[in-house]
């Protein structure tokens, strides 16, 4: 007696089918499980008898071979509990499926020793490649089904138990494919974080190098004495970026699903804002680990990664980052396989000017020598400097401006009004979901021309700041986004002078 059933595996964010065969043969009794198959699929043996006794069901006294096909790809997890026990069921003729029905569905789900199905990691990326597996039906955990059913044209069936499985499939129990969620769920929730730049006193030079980055995707590097508002600042872009789209939120979603991170319940629709602590090692930052996971620079996915204290990270950890700042994602490569996942996050860093904190503060003396505030800012290296596009200092606030009520301050809104026009002015130009920063040498030809006198000003600068070819590249993509937010076609003198400005870690930068 031989039976076959669907079900998939979940390869960084893309999904594979895999197909779960089960034989029944007589002989001595044996369970066995074959297919490149992990500990946790092993284990399902246990949790298959278990459940099939709990649930008053007869497990074949047969020896039941399963193989989990194709043999060359790694299966992980617990997904393939209810695949095989669907495929014993079937083979053995305790439950009838059409099919058509068997063709057209995936089953996923871990079983609980009382025959309760449990969630599972990955079905997001599962539900969104069922079209392009060639499948219409997926059968799995009623804990995932709102997670599924955030993809249109699929049909969700969310189950809470074998018992109600086997009644489903024998056609004693109707159950209702989910609805889509993804509408109902943007509804719901409304985005108020209660944080505005209206908040934050003075540092106006910071909000608007914050406003650029946020309008052309700019990476971002904050140096600036303790207290002086950089971790406020950052924490606040989020309210001057333009709103996910239903794929950036579904790009996002998979990473956190894959990662056993995502609640569909509570689906973000605001930008990830991602903040490890300065101790992450090098997996955790950009993933890895003997079953590869997704690293913070994933989680960060289409939105912020905020590194504090950037001087404390270990340098070979940061140096991982120069790779994933160009191409916008990661691979992970290991002897047996090798995973990629999506990096297309926005980096803001801050850091103190010197050990002690106080280099250039004008309430307080610095304490450092020479040699000391070199070592300390030589923890980052030329290459990774020089992917960060704006570099701006951060001073202390003066007790006149804390104190001064009348003070008019910009708030998010106001912000927001100027990166919208960039944004605007960026999708007619490439179409939706390019940034500036993300130009190609030929576009910057195309798009980032100078007027005579700009040229003259950008040769001046090229020699005064020996500036690499990346160096002189972002230069002019920064331009193109102040340009872009002045609602301005060219690039002018005017332009040009903020972006270099914003090149202020460089040494020797006056003009």
């Amino acid at each position: 007696m031989h039976a076959k059933v669907l079900s998939a595996a979940a390869v960084g964010v893309r999904s594979h089918l895999v197909d779960v065969e089960v034989d029944l043969a007589v002989g001595m009794l044996d369970f066995a499980i074959v297919g490149l198959a992990d500990t946790a699929i092993k284990e399902s043996r246990q949790r298959i008898r278990t459940a099939f006794k709990n649930s008053g069901l007869n497990l074949p006294q047969r020896k039941i071979t399963v193989n989990l096909a194709p043999a060359c790809l790694k299966k992980e997890g617990t997904l393939f509990d209810l695949p095989i026990a669907v495929g014993i069921l079937y083979a053995a003729g305790q439950v009838e499926i059409a099919a058509d029905f068997l063709q057209d569905t995936l089953f996923l789900g871990e079983l609980a020793l009382d025959g309760a199905i449990r969630s599972v990691r990955g079905t997001l990326p599962i539900a969104y490649d069922l079209e392009k597996l060639g499948k219409k039906r997926l059968v799995l955990p009623q804990d995932n089904a709102c997670e599924a059913a955030l993809i249109k044209n699929i049909e969700v069936i969310g189950v809470s138990s074998l018992v109600q499985l086997v009644n489903y499939l024998r056609g004693a129990e109707q159950i209702t494919p989910a609805a889509n969620s993804f509408a109902a769920l943007k509804q719901e929730q409304q985005v108020c974080s209660g944080l505005d730049f209206s908040q934050v006193k003075g540092q106006e030079q910071a909000k608007r190098a914050l406003q650029i980055s946020a309008a052309g995707w700019h990476n971002i590097l904050f140096v600036g004495s303790p207290g002086s508002g950089k971790t406020m600042l950052a924490k606040r872009i989020a309210t001057i970026m333009p709103s996910m789209s239903f794929n950036d939120v579904i790009e996002t979603s998979k990473v956190y699903s894959i990662s056993g991170k995502f609640d569909a319940t509570n689906l973000q629709m605001v930008r990830p804002f991602r903040n490890p602590h300065h101790t992450i090692s090098q997996a955790g930052l950009v993933g890895g680990g003997s079953n590869p996971q997704p690293g913070e620079i994933s989680l960060a996915h289409k939105g912020i990664l905020f590194l504090d204290e950037l001087t404390e990270f270990r340098t070979s950890t940061l140096e991982v980052l120069r790779q994933p700042l160009e191409s916008k994602k990661v691979t992970i490569a290991r002897a047996t396989q090798s995973v990629e996942y999506p990096a297309d996050f926005l980096l803001i860093a801050a850091l103190n000017p010197c050990p002690c904190g106080y280099f250039g503060d004008k309430r307080k003396d610095c304490k450092c020598s020479a040699q000391q505030i070199q070592r300390y800012l030589g923890k980052i290296s030329g290459p990774l400097l020089d992917r960060i596009d704006l570099q701006v200092p951060v001073y202390s606030v003066d007790y006149e401006t804390v104190t001064n009520k009348n003070l008019k301050l910009q708030s998010s809104d106001d912000l927001l009004a100027g990166v919208l026009r960039a944004i605007k002015a960026q999708i007619t130009r490439f179409g939706v979901g390019k940034y500036n920063s993300q130009m190609s040498s030929e576009q910057i030809e195309q798009y980032c021309a100078l007027a005579p006198e700009a040229q003259a000003l950008i040769k001046k600068v090229f020699d005064a700041l020996a500036l690499s070819m990346r160096g002189y590249h972002k230069v002019l993509k920064v331009a193109r986004t102040i340009a872009d937010i002045e609602g301005s076609a060219n690039i002018e003198c005017s332009h040009l002078r903020e972006a270099v400005m914003y090149r202020s870690f460089e040494p020797n930068t006056s003009l």
